[in-house]
């Protein structure tokens, strides 16, 4: 072979390996780009919880480690990175309230069940008083599924002395569409027994929030569960809280509790970032559109089985299940930072999620 020829090859050696490494470097970002985009579970089984990420960045966690007497998602953070829910009880932030400690991430349960109040249960009711209090304990994780970003997850709703009252089946949906972030959650409840759910102010799906996304409050107040128990909550500085809410009939602020909408969004500022929660009920759910029991010091909550209580006795509802039968709540938690989402927007949504 002449010199002219070896020259040739060598050069054509050269460019074909140029290009496939360019085309291996192209192929390989277009994978990461890939990636990022996905929802990620790790399940932590040492600290029994599973994390979700999307976009490589930290959403939330399920966690069902027992320090909270139920399975909650917390904390719940922004596409921007900003922590909404308190951190009390898990990690006390400075100048945050420290009442309710069962409010604690994003849970649901209910105040009567068989007469039993799941709701208030905390690491601070007195043992004896604990045969007042039922717990749900969590029983498996059913399914993982990053693709649709899907967590399934089976639970039971316990009596003191250890009998399974219903069986729950929950599947959370986490999503994200630029800045706003979605958890859909699913939730079947079985009953393995008669199952009665007395009208109560204290459900069903809750959230507690940052101090940012209060209300501005000038005055303490105090608040009785159904066992009488009584909790103060102080009025502390309002240097940068600015919650409000707005509910899909239009009412805002705290004339929002005890009415019925479709939606309610609470929205405040983090930062100087605007920062919002909107919680849509669906409308197949029991009682919709729910009643909402969201008060101005952080507690935002939807429950559509208190009725006889936020209609001054107008509406009963007394919900039962016989042995075998279920029934299903869904909710829509939407998480947006950066501009304030408008009426409009949360529609869109909530159109979308009631198909």
């Amino acid at each position: 072979m002449t010199k002219s020829k070896i020259g040739c090859c060598c050069l054509l050696l050269v460019m074909l390996s140029a290009a496939c490494k360019e085309k291996k470097e192209v192929t390989e970002s277009k994978t990461e780009v890939v990636d990022s985009k996905g929802v990620e579970f790790i399940h932590d089984e040492a600290n029994n919880k599973v994390d979700v990420a999307i976009a490589g960045k930290r959403f939330t966690s399920y966690v069902y480690d027992d320090q909270s007497p139920k399975p909650i998602l917390y904390p719940i953070l922004t596409t921007s990175g900003k922590t909404v829910t308190r951190g009390f009880p898990y990690e006390p932030r400075p100048n945050e309230r420290v009442d309710h400690p069962h409010h604690a991430g994003l849970w649901l349960n209910y105040g009567d069940v068989n007469g039993l109040d799941f709701w208030n249960n905390s690491y601070a009711i007195p043992e004896e008083e604990k045969h007042k209090y039922g717990t749900i304990h969590h029983d498996q994780i059913q399914q993982m599924d990053e693709e649709t970003g899907t967590l399934s997850v089976k639970a039971y709703w316990r009596t003191p002395d250890g009998v399974d009252l219903l069986e729950e089946t929950t599947e959370f949906s986490f999503t994200e569409n630029e800045n706003t972030r979605s958890i859909d959650r699913s939730t079947t409840l079985k009953a393995l027994a008669d199952v009665s759910f007395k009208d109560n102010k204290e459900g069903m799906i809750g959230i507690r929030v940052t101090r940012e996304l209060e209300l501005p409050s000038d005055k303490p107040a105090e608040y009785t569960d159904a066992e009488g128990n009584v909790t103060e909550v102080q009025v502390l500085n309002n240097d940068g809280v600015k919650g409000d809410y707005l509910g899909s009939e239009g009412l805002t602020g705290g004339d929002v509790w005890g009415t019925r909408n479709e939606w309610v969004k609470l929205e405040g500022a983090m930062d100087d970032e605007s920062v919002s929660i909107t919680i849509i009920d669906h409308n197949k759910n029991i009682g919709y559109p729910t009643y909402w029991h969201a008060r101005g010091y952080g507690l935002f909550a939807a429950n559509p089985l208190g009725q006889a209580i936020f209609s001054d006795g107008k509406e009963t509802l007394n919900f039962k299940l016989n042995e075998g039968e279920s029934t299903t709540f869904k909710y829509r938690v939407l998480i947006h930072n950066g501009t304030s989402l408008s009426k409009e927007e949360i529609e869109r949504y909530s159109v979308d999620f009631n198909r």
